[in-house]
């Protein structure tokens, strides 16, 4: 795997998207995971200053989407997302947020991923489970 090759590639699928809007980047891959950031600024905030808990799920389906076409077969599939549920438990109101997408389950039509929304200390601010689905595409 080109590691830079494959940043290069995710992060140019944002243009004119809402990871562009909410100035997304993919940051690192590697055999089993994919890492995104993104800056925690007024525009992700919620009224009372801290990171919205909307932002935070767009931006685990985000990695997650990513990430599936990273690991799958894209070529031959679509992938969806199923069901997304976040618990937060932590709240930021500067800095950055990372989003780390790694399988739980990785099966030919459904996969489940374990997203953990970081801090730049490491703590976390939210865990995330994400269940995507592989649909053929028409021919």
């Amino acid at each position: 795997m080109d590691k830079q090759k494959v940043l290069e590639q995710c992060n140019a699928y944002t243009r004119n998207t809402l990871m562009e809007t909410l100035d997304i980047s993919y940051v690192d891959v590697g055999e089993d995971f994919l890492v995104a950031k993104m800056p925690v600024t007024p525009k992700v905030h919620q009224p009372d200053g801290v990171l919205h808990g909307g932002a935070m799920v767009a931006l685990a389906e985000s990695v997650g989407s990513a990430a599936c076409y990273v690991f799958l077969d894209t070529d031959n599939f679509m992938i969806r997302g199923l069901e997304i549920s976040a618990n937060h438990v932590r709240s930021l109101s500067e800095g950055d947020v990372f989003a780390t997408a790694k399988f739980i389950h990785k099966g030919r039509t459904t996969q489940v991923w374990d997203i953990k929304l970081t801090d730049s200390e490491g703590r976390l601010i939210s865990a995330v489970k994400l269940t995507t689905i592989a649909l053929p595409k028409a021919v």
